[in-house]
């Protein structure tokens, strides 16, 4: 007989969380595990209950893999927003439904305020009182930003009665905790996930094939593209404007490529992984940098979080029906809200508030540019005007994202200096 050597730092590796190697779609043990997951998931496949909770466990594994025991963070807000869904569903009073919803609010937008904005909110209240903050050790879970605003969106819709609560928590669980969109994204709307929770998962040799190539293609767009991309924008980046306005300008035009490959190769992966279990998740990307306007380049880049506030913050607030100042006072709130939503830092208030302004004024000046289009005679959907407009669109997103990448207000006045210096484009 020969020993049996066991490695067990392997399989440690496997079942702990390490906080210095999160697991991530781009990771080797990721693609291990998935291999071993549909090998499973193939033989429940007909069996409902069972290949949901193996899903839903195999989530909370993928989450705690990425953010060790915080997982308990998305077991409270699937508990609690299932049991206030089902409480709304059989209260009738007006205020008492307002009341179930201001709580589920309370605990998605909580639990997000705690751990992404204290820090934030605490830095700003002791300047505004000329004090000291000391910044608390606190761990930001990874892709709490999306389950909280995905579990939020199906409460919300059954306060307005637009669907029927779920009466099966272990469906709420999947649906919130799906692991190919749990961390990254989209943020998918109860409409579209659940019903497809009851076709039968019968295995397709097609469906599995395109998301095959979907996931491949993710792949290739985040380590071909995006991870060389970094390396040369990262560069520039780190040196402030000190390399001038030809480097900052290069620098810039590269991360918002790097940034749209990045962050569509994880919707791919995650797109290309759902399909193969048989779950079609929505499209977050379609040509961003194609757009003709801001109004446009939103409606075309990150799909789902731009339809989230559309749906849930903008027309609430009135939309575009209560007045053109009312108007451009709800898209400045909108893109507030979502330049803090993507980070807690001045310079992501600075990126927010600039597409809202950037949107503002697109709408008061839309009038007088087709005035000026016709006293030109210059056909306003000409191929020049497109590509004028084009082009000057990604300009402007282009512009914005010194904001974005910078890692401080003080670093990004000074990217936008090196731009603006006179000569700093010498020939």
């Amino acid at each position: 007989m020969f020993p049996i050597d066991i490695d067990f730092s392997r399989l440690k590796e496997v079942l702990t969380y390490d906080p210095q190697a999160p697991m991530i779609f781009s990771s080797g043990i990721f693609l291990w595990l998935f291999a071993a997951f549909m090998i499973v998931y193939t033989l429940l496949q007909r069996k409902y209950t069972a290949r949901i909770l193996f899903v839903t466990l195999f989530s909370y594994y993928f989450y705690y893999k990425s953010s060790g025991t915080y997982f308990f963070l998305l077991a409270l807000v699937t508990v609690c927003d299932f049991l206030l869904a089902q409480w709304m569903d059989r209260t009738e009073g007006r205020w008492k439904r307002k009341g179930l919803v201001t709580l589920s609010l309370g605990v998605n937008l909580g639990l997000l305020a705690y751990f992404k904005y204290t820090n934030f909110l605490g830095g700003v209240i002791a300047s505004l009182m000329g004090g000291e903050f000391t910044a608390l050790d606190i761990f930001l879970p990874v892709g709490i930003s999306f389950f909280t605003f995905q579990s939020l969106s199906y409460t919300i819709d059954v306060y307005r009665k637009d669907i029927k609560p779920l009466t099966n928590i272990l469906d709420y669980a999947f649906y919130v905790s799906f692991f190919p969109q749990l961390v990254a994204g989209p943020i998918e709307r109860s409409g579209n996930i659940l019903p497809q929770l009851q076709l039968p998962a019968r295995f397709s040799y097609e469906r599995a094939k395109s998301g095959l190539v979907l996931m491949l293609w993710g792949y290739i767009q985040k380590m071909v593209v995006a991870d060389r991309l970094a390396l040369l924008a990262d560069t520039v980046y780190a040196q402030g404007g000190a390399l001038g306005g030809w480097a900052t300008a290069a620098a810039t035009v590269l991360f918002c490529f790097e940034l749209y490959c990045d962050f569509s190769s994880y919707t791919d992966i995650a797109r290309g992984a759902a399909r193969i279990l048989g779950v079609e998740l929505m499209e977050n990307f379609h040509s961003p940098f194609l757009s003709q306007s801001v109004a446009e380049f939103w409606r075309n880049w990150h799909i789902s979080l731009s339809s989230f506030f559309r749906d849930y913050l903008y027309i609430p607030l009135g939309g575009s029906r209560r007045g053109l100042a009312r108007t451009c006072v709800n898209t400045m709130v909108v893109f507030l809200c979502s330049g803090l939503w993507h980070g807690a830092a001045w310079t992501f208030v600075a990126w927010g508030l600039l597409h809202g302004l950037y949107l503002v004024c697109g709408r008061l000046t839309l009038p007088l540019r087709k005035r000026l289009y016709t006293a030109l005679r210059v056909p306003y959907g000409c191929l020049p005007a497109r590509l004028w407009r084009t082009a000057w669109t990604f300009a402007l997103v282009a512009f914005s994202m010194i904001f974005f990448r910078a890692g401080g207000m003080d670093a990004a006045l000074s990217m936008v200096r090196s731009l603006l210096r006179p000569g700093a484009f010498p020939g």
